[in-house]
């Protein structure tokens, strides 16, 4: 069973957020709700929980791949 809570860390100002991820769909973008920043995923990652989560997303976490890989 996959873990569902990660927090994201902004890259830009470093502040923390808890969130749920989405078991069916990727989460490509999440405004910092401290400094409004848009965080996207770092290259050659499939989401920003991936980028810059506590924990990877479910897909990954199960069969080691991108949540988006065919």
């Amino acid at each position: 069973m996959p873990v569902l809570e990660s927090t994201l860390t902004c890259p830009a100002c470093g502040h923390q957020e808890t969130a749920i991820m989405p078991t069916d769909a990727c989460l490509f973008f999440h405004d910092c709700s401290a400094c409004g920043a848009l965080l996207k995923p770092k290259p050659g990652d499939c989401c920003v929980f991936c980028s810059y989560g506590s924990v990877p997303c479910p897909p990954v976490q199960l069969q080691g791949r991108g949540c988006c890989s065919g």
